[in-house]
């Protein structure tokens, strides 16, 4: 296995032994939200739940969900199972879709937290004394932290870098030989951007691996990354509403789907439209129950996200199930005159051409009462530098063809200059902008 981490015995635990503990911490979960949650106590008692019954992992199915509309619904603190004096944490998200989310923790769930971190730094290939350079965002956000907190356990440096100020960030790197690169996938692309406009090459760096998530990312765009950074590119999964990140991370030996820390989070796949099981290897929305926090347990959590579970064995030997790489979240996906599309398929078709950087985003308009969609996609500073007018119009309908024949759906296509999409810095990557009314 790549990388290490003290109690690593846990990611090879028989899967009969595994299941035992789920089952064990699942009652222990059920009963602790249903005694200290007023949330959990009236949604069990209108849903008939007696929470004794509850008592192996084949019983979660028998159990509601929970929603994102729970936590609105309960703003600010009103799901906690812990008295507020009990909390050593709070951390706020806006979420994906600008609703404030807040999470609180208690010394336990932080210790739980920065475990199942320490874990995923250790399958991504981090190794103690390594050097972390979290450009995560530091504050409200729970990237930062829950990295941070993990580089510590598993015995690495950590530089404290947050999101932002990316020339400073290029300094850093070079200058403190920052082996892991921890942060957004949009963001390394402009660090690498950075790192090319000041004349700096990946042969300069100590760079070896990056930990990448908060937002889905396809293959084209990790291989791009990989290239202009010279790195391993790692995915990471997480979100506040469960813990943060930690949740599931790729292993360095496979990258074949990310590892679940299964003795804290039982997941499940369900058809979004029917609330029903979807078999393993279908693809459909993740639900998470949380098995260890104290704070604030969720139940059957419906993420919004797109995966799959991966039950066969992994190659690196750990007996974890697996969820495939996000294809992304319910509400990116677009439906327009009867055709679902989502920002990852149309991101992989782009990048099938060299002229197109992956700096990209989907208009959504109207025009005389009929919904509209435009890809804008800005090119390669190379391309630029040498395209003409007729070039550029000849890449344009080549692209625009290849995007009607693979949706079946009439996209405007218009390419943008290098840097005009601007660049989120300090947040994720923007990549629909609905301007429909009513």
């Amino acid at each position: 296995m790549s990388g290490g981490y003290p109690d690593g015995a846990i990611d090879s635990l028989p899967r009969n032994q595994l299941r035992a503990l789920q089952s064990e911490r699942l009652a222990s979960i059920v009963r602790w939200a249903y005694d200290r949650s007023e949330f959990y106590t009236r949604r069990f008692d209108d849903y008939g739940i007696n929470p004794n019954t509850i008592q192996s992992v084949d019983d979660v199915a028998t159990l509601p969900f929970t929603v994102k509309g729970d936590f609105r619904e309960h703003y600010p603190l009103g799901m906690l199972a812990v008295p507020r004096e009990q909390l050593v944490r709070v951390q706020v998200s806006s979420g994906t879709r600008g609703t404030l989310t807040v999470v609180g923790y208690t010394k336990r769930d932080i210790a739980t937290w920065a475990e199942v971190c320490a874990r995923s730094l250790a399958l991504a290939g981090t190794r103690p004394g390594d050097i972390v350079q979290n450009a995560f965002s530091y504050g409200l956000f729970t990237g930062g932290l829950g990295l941070h907190y993990g580089a510590e356990r598993l015995g690495a440096a950590v530089i404290p870098a947050s999101g932002g100020n990316t020339l400073r960030q290029v300094t850093l790197l070079r200058d403190l030989g920052a082996t892991v690169l921890c942060c957004t996938p949009s963001y390394a692309l402009i660090i690498a951007e950075v790192l090319e406009r000041e004349g700096v090459t990946a042969d300069e760096l100590a760079l070896r691996v990056g930990v990448l998530g908060a937002e889905p990312w396809s293959e084209e765009i990790r291989v791009e990354i990989e290239e202009r950074l010279g790195i391993h590119a790692i995915d990471i999964y997480g979100l506040s509403e469960v813990i943060g990140p930690g949740v599931a991370c790729e292993c360095a030996h496979a990258r074949d789907g990310l590892h679940l820390m299964e003795d804290h989070f039982l997941a499940e796949v369900i058809n979004p439209a029917t609330g029903e099981l979807v078999p393993d290897g279908d693809f459909g929305e993740l639900v998470l129950t949380t098995l260890s926090k104290e704070a604030m347990p969720v139940i059957r959590y419906r993420t919004g996200d797109i995966s799959a579970i991966i039950d066969a064995p992994c190659d690196c030997g750990r007996t974890h199930r697996r969820i495939a790489r996000l294809r992304g979240r319910l509400d990116d996906m677009i439906v327009l005159h009867g055709v679902n599309v989502y920002p990852s398929e149309v991101e992989a078709t782009l990048l099938e051409f060299d002229e197109v950087a992956p700096f990209y985003q989907i208009i959504l308009d109207r025009d005389s009462g009929r919904e509209t969609i435009q890809v804008q996609a800005e090119i390669t500073p190379q391309y630029a530098g040498s395209a003409t007018a007729s070039d550029m119009a000849i890449l344009t309908n080549q692209i625009t063809r290849i995007l009607k024949s693979r949706f079946d759906l009439t996209m405007g296509v218009r390419l943008l200059k290098p840097g005009e999409l601007g660049r989120m810095e300090n947040d994720k990557a923007v990549r629909i902008v609905d301007r429909r009314t009513g």
